[in-house]
């Protein structure tokens, strides 16, 4: 399922990345990469805030949606 409608507060294993080729290699260098774990902080009409290899990202629905978990 798309991280965009996953269910706030749960740990999560990304395990796929899709899009474009810009947009999957920005969002593998803020440690979006198949296999990682994250945790879902806060859900808001779809924008997202996780912590991801131990930062805190918070990321628009368009590129929630390009994350698979």
């Amino acid at each position: 399922m798309p991280l965009s409608v996953a269910d706030s507060s749960k740990e999560y294993k990304i395990v796929r990345v899709g899009g474009r080729d810009k947009i999957r290699n920005h969002l593998h260098s803020l440690g979006f990469s198949t296999g990682e774990k994250i945790n879902l902080i806060s859900s808001n009409d779809g924008d997202v805030i996780v912590n991801i290899k131990d930062s805190r990202i918070a990321i628009s629905r368009q590129m929630a949606s390009k994350i698979y978990v």
